[in-house]
């Protein structure tokens, strides 16, 4: 993550956009490797507004959506999100929600800390496409994530939402915030799709999952060696561009968000963002447990790495310690 004082590069190289008008296969590449691919907020509302654009467009019938470098992405940039939560200025926490300065409509106040709707009102809008978390529920073409390294966080939102996900065989699948607050917006479909069971595990323990065991509860469609991953995808891709006409691309696409909404998709959503915002009500057993505040104080990239010590080697969210411990195990 960048550090603090850091200026972020612009929405439009973080979030890549190219189409092939003949195959009529699009694609969205995260591009902040050095950051493992974190998207800032304008970056997140770019991402949102390009599925909607796709989504009209005719030229594009098959959306791909991946990282640059070794990892899809490890969640969203918390750095900036800190900075902006702790700043004077709300300019920056209103672009959040696409509100800009205007002179004609008058200022606009963000509801005061320690109110509910200081929090609730970022987790409800969590729930909203325009957010550029929950965009690929209601893209009605066909999208394929490919999945590599970290899928964690906000990249691990999208993994859900997809119609399809391949994976690397070295994928880890997870959201770190189940070790440092306990909640993440919209878990409600990570249920549906992994299963309760095993997300109550991942809940509980906050471990990541492997692409092998991801495989095993129906999240993922295919894995494969790394080398082998972008030409697992592009079969994927263009079997799905010539099939079915585009019209009944839509069809289907509306018959399975009808099926989600039943579920309660968009429900457990909204659900998720009021526990969430509640989260400030809690209180730690023990003088040394995690909690967010402390995380924010001492730094959460640290504060995660540094609580991972509590876990076993093989549970762990960083792939640096889990290699550790394939090595120790390897000597034995």
């Amino acid at each position: 993550m960048p550090s603090a004082g850091m200026s972020e590069p612009p929405a439009e190289e973080i979030i890549r956009y190219d189409k092939d008008a003949k195959t009529r296969i699009a694609t969205i590449t995260f591009e902040r490797p050095d950051y493992l691919n974190a998207p800032t907020i304008a970056a997140r509302l770019r991402y949102a507004d390009l599925l909607h654009r796709a989504g009209i467009d005719d030229d594009v019938k098959v959306l791909v959506v991946r990282g640059a470098g070794d990892d899809l992405g490890s969640g969203a940039d918390l750095t900036e999100a800190m900075r902006v939560r702790d700043a004077a200025d709300q300019r920056a926490r209103l672009a959040e929600f696409r509100i800009g300065d205007s002179p004609e409509l008058g200022e606009v106040n963000y509801p005061p800390e320690g109110s509910f709707r200081s929090g609730a009102t970022l987790g409800q809008w969590y729930a909203n496409p325009n957010s550029g978390i929950r965009g690929l529920q209601d893209f009605k073409k066909i999208s394929i994530l490919e999945a590599k390294g970290y899928c964690y966080g906000w990249h691990f939102y999208q993994a859900a939402d997809a119609d399809l996900v391949i994976a690397s065989d070295d994928a880890l699948f997870g959201h770190p915030s189940f070790r440092y607050y306990g909640w993440g917006p919209r878990m409600w479909w990570w249920a549906q799709t992994m299963g309760i069971r095993k997300f109550q595990e991942m809940v509980f323990t906050g471990r990541a999952f492997t692409a092998a065991e991801m495989y095993d509860c129906n999240f993922l469609n295919s894995v494969v060696p790394r080398d082998q991953l972008e030409t697992e995808v592009q079969k994927y891709a263009l079997a799905c561009a010539r099939n079915r006409p585009t019209d009944t691309v839509f069809m289907q696409k509306v018959f399975f968000e009808i099926m989600k909404q039943f579920q309660g998709e968009y429900l457990g959503s909204m659900l998720t963002g009021v526990f969430e915002s509640l989260g400030s009500t809690v209180r730690p057993d023990a003088s040394d447990e995690l909690t967010l505040a402390d995380a924010m104080e001492r730094g959460l990239g640290d504060a995660v790495k540094d609580n991972d010590d509590k876990f076993p080697p093989e549970w762990r969210l960083s792939k640096k310690a889990r290699k550790k411990n394939a090595k120790k195990k390897g000597k034995h």
